[in-house]
């Protein structure tokens, strides 16, 4: 199943934190009255009315820009660099998204800035079937009082349509809002059936996903065929591995001719957060010349709240000067930032000389096969009972958790359903504690574990 995803675009300081936050319901995004406070791109599930879709903040558009000696100066709203800055936001989720809010602010009023935004979004949007795809909601936030509401009427000069009063900090308006958001939305659809694995390779731009691919595509081994992707600017790849049929999902950074713009990686997470939806297996991949980056641990992050097993494929290994310790290092600086993730496989490899490509391949089949793995409910009792023998579950106010019994209702990702006396009684580093010792009868390797508890009744 397909969910929708909305993009919030606006320019800085109009609230489209505040709003994700509202929407999200908790607080994920930082807030703050500075211009620009949002840096990197954050991903929830929101629901409305039954519907559930994925909201994306973009982030303001940073109204600093470095200067020659390493000061930061404004930019005006005219500079090319501010406008090429809003370009490469509003073309990125105009292109991924299902639907984008366009958010404005009645304080400001219509400033150049929204002028900007909404021109660019009206060009690129297209006529699909008599309608505007995708399309886009004109929000106007900050209207908290009756005076500000009736201000409203002026962002009409934009052509964006209605405009819909909110206020994302108390929340008012955004009722009708949803309403005519989630009467736009796309409905999810089911997939087609599809028994190829399909494998995701994502990161940031640069880093040599491309090549990879053709790397990948290259083996004498496979057979090549492409398929038009689902995702809107992507194309898979149908392979053939050893007989086993496999599909690659490319998400190639959003590049400008001849250099990766400054801070585009903020705009490929839709278009790798759709990727990973869609995947089995995430082939995430680093660069070794820069180190593993704040990036790259955002999208392993995505992987695992998608439940999706992981691979981790350093490129760019040739570049590196090393010495019989290097690798180990690395190895350990990686599991030290993904420490969230202990289970993931690593690979060091060259794109460019094809050096350990052929591991690449081999590695993700395994991942895949050990995200099939079923453990006996004879053998996880088995493992539960030795657990709480060795250590046992947690107390609070003189109440101790107690596990009955266990089961694995299912794999793709393996879960395992306990049943305990009051689930209330378990702490994170208790789930922790079982997954490692479940991982003890069975690696499950680059794949992540669900361990879901229920009161017995």
């Amino acid at each position: 199943m397909h969910k929708p995803v909305v993009a919030l675009v606006g320019r800085p300081n109009v609230g489209k934190s505040t709003l994700f936050n509202r929407l999200a319901e908790e607080r994920l995004a930082v807030v703050d009255d500075i211009p620009g406070t949002t840096r990197d791109r954050l991903v929830a599930q929101a629901e409305w009315a039954g519907v559930i879709f994925d909201i994306v903040d973009t982030g303001g558009i940073d109204p600093t820009q470095v200067s020659p000696g390493g000061k930061r100066k404004p930019l005006s709203v005219g500079s090319s660099d501010f406008i090429d800055q809003i370009r490469i936001q509003a073309e990125v989720a105009i292109r991924e998204a299902d639907a984008v809010l366009f958010i404005t602010d009645v304080q400001s009023g219509v400033t150049p800035a929204d002028i900007e935004v909404a021109q660019i979004l009206r060009r690129h949007q297209q006529e699909k079937e008599g309608q505007l795809v995708p399309p886009i909601l004109l929000v106007v936030n900050k209207a908290d009082s009756e005076t500000r509401r009736q201000q409203v009427y002026q962002f009409y000069e934009l052509g964006m349509g209605e405009p819909y009063p909110i206020s994302a900090l108390h929340g008012t308006g955004t009722g009708d809002m949803l309403d005519a958001l989630v009467a736009v939305l796309p409905s999810p659809g089911e997939e087609e059936e599809d028994d190829s694995v399909k494998v995701a390779i994502v990161g940031k731009p640069n880093v040599g996903k491309s090549s990879l691919l053709n790397r990948l595509v290259g083996e004498e081994r496979v057979i090549v065929s492409p398929i038009a992707g689902t995702t809107r600017d992507a194309v898979d790849t149908y392979i053939t591995y050893n007989d086993i049929p496999i599909t690659l999902i490319d998400t190639a950074g959003i590049r400008r001719r001849g250099r990766i713009e400054p801070g585009v990686e903020k705009y490929s997470v839709i278009r790798a957060m759709r990727a990973i939806e869609r995947a089995d297996v995430g082939l995430l991949v680093l660069d070794a010349t820069t180190g593993l980056t704040a990036q790259d641990a955002h999208i392993a992050g995505f992987i695992l709240e998608a439940w999706k097993s992981v691979v981790v494929a350093v490129n760019k290994w040739d570049a590196i000067l090393k010495d019989t310790h290097t690798m180990d290092e690395f190895t350990r600086h990686v599991r030290q930032e993904l420490n969230f993730m202990p289970y993931v496989p690593i690979v060091f490899i060259s794109a460019k000389t094809g050096q350990r490509v052929d591991q690449v391949m081999p590695l993700v089949l395994r991942v895949q096969e050990e995200r099939l793995v079923n453990l006996s409910t004879s053998q996880i009792n088995q493992i539960l009972q030795r657990a709480q023998v060795t250590h046992p579950a947690p107390s609070h106010a003189g109440r101790q958790l107690k596990i009955y019994y266990g089961t694995q209702v299912r794999n793709n990702p393996p879960t395992f359903l306990l049943y305990v006396n009051d689930p209330k009684l378990s702490h994170f580093t208790y789930y922790r504690y079982l997954e490692n010792r479940i991982r003890e009868a069975h690696h499950f390797t680059g794949t992540p574990i669900r361990i879901v508890m229920r009161p017995r009744r």
